[in-house]
């Protein structure tokens, strides 16, 4: 695809660092499936489409909530979809606040949250446009708060910069369509999406499943290619916050599955919690009990932040901490 990054994570200096790392965490995606020691995870996928006001844009929204559910249905999850109902048409929001109440507060098991349509921003309060009164990010936040299990939100809707902020948390992943309430068009952003999250040909590092962080890169860059071949100015620039810091990093700052441009020298990059969600997990991630799962993720984003920390450390220091992470990785 023209102007898309490498599927290279990075050039590394030190080639046998760069094959220890990828042999460990090999052993640990690929865990045989004796070791399972439990049921496939459950997980929880909610797609909520907004009011759509016109006819064609209904069309698209709808695309987007088929497509969703066609690929939750591959992972045997049924997508329950709020905002399709022709009975009390009026009262979408209080169905989303009981939906998110409904759901379990605690576990491994992630929460998948869906927003399709339409966004507006007033200068202090974004919203998403409902049937009947919209939901503001203030209040999403609200109904959010009480759960601490994996949260992925994605809002494809025009100005939704502004969520990410709110609902920024540590162990959450939130993706926008926007970089600032202002980007107040259609986005199609959320059609790119939609097509990618379990796309074979978005799978940069050919892992066998698509990340929510790979899906997002190339819902970026098609989003890109489509103003450009069509000679507009760009409307809209998706942002992923993975870090829990809320400010979010677009797909131009990364090379491959790594961002190589944060905003802050003391600011961790976003991507890697992305890239350890799947919506369609492969086999061999299929057989990791969701503790193994959970054990693993925290020992990857432990290396990463070893990475980050390389240039203040020693040599020996550096290769001692990065020994004893490797190791933990291959005996899970």
């Amino acid at each position: 695809m023209p102007g898309y990054p490498s599927p290279l994570m990075h050039a590394s200096t030190l080639r046998c660092l760069t094959l220890l790392i990828a042999f460990a965490i090999g052993i640990a995606r690929g865990a045989d499936a004796a070791d399972a020691d439990g049921p496939v995870v459950s997980r929880s996928v909610w797609l909520v489409m907004g009011a759509s006001g016109d006819p064609d844009l209904a069309d698209s929204f709808l695309r987007q909530v088929h497509t969703w559910q066609e690929t939750a249905a591959r992972a045997g999850i049924t997508a329950r979809l709020i905002g399709d109902s022709p009975e009390n048409p009026t009262n979408d929001g209080s169905r989303l606040r009981d939906a998110l109440a409904g759901e379990p507060t605690n576990g491994n098991e992630e929460l998948w949250l869906v927003l399709i349509g339409h966004g507006t921003f007033d200068g202090r309060e974004a919203k998403f446009n409902l049937r009947g009164p919209d939901v503001s990010a203030t209040e999403l936040a609200s109904w959010l708060n009480p759960i601490h299990r994996p949260v992925i939100v994605v809002d494809t809707t025009s100005a939704s910069a502004p969520f990410l902020n709110k609902l920024k948390a540590t162990n959450r992943v939130v993706v926008t369509a926007t970089r600032s309430g202002n980007e107040q068009n259609y986005s199609r952003f959320g059609s790119f999406l939609a097509e990618a999250i379990a796309n074979p040909a978005a799978d940069l590092d050919q892992d066998g499943q698509t990340s929510l962080l790979e899906a997002f890169l190339s819902a970026s860059h098609r989003s890109a290619e489509f103003y450009q071949s069509a000679g507009r100015l760009a409307t809209e620039h998706a942002l992923l916050d993975d870090n829990g810091d809320g400010q979010g990093t677009p797909a131009d700052w990364f090379r491959g599955i790594l961002a190589v441009k944060k905003p802050k020298k003391d600011v961790r990059v976003d991507g890697l919690r992305a890239h350890q969600v799947n919506l369609v997990p492969s086999a061999a991630e299929r057989q990791l009990t969701p503790e193994r799962r959970r054990q693993r993720d925290e020992l990857e984003r432990q290396v990463a932040q070893l990475r980050e920390e390389k240039t203040h450390l020693s040599e020996v220091e550096y290769y001692l901490r990065l020994e004893k992470l490797l190791l933990e990785l291959a005996r899970i």
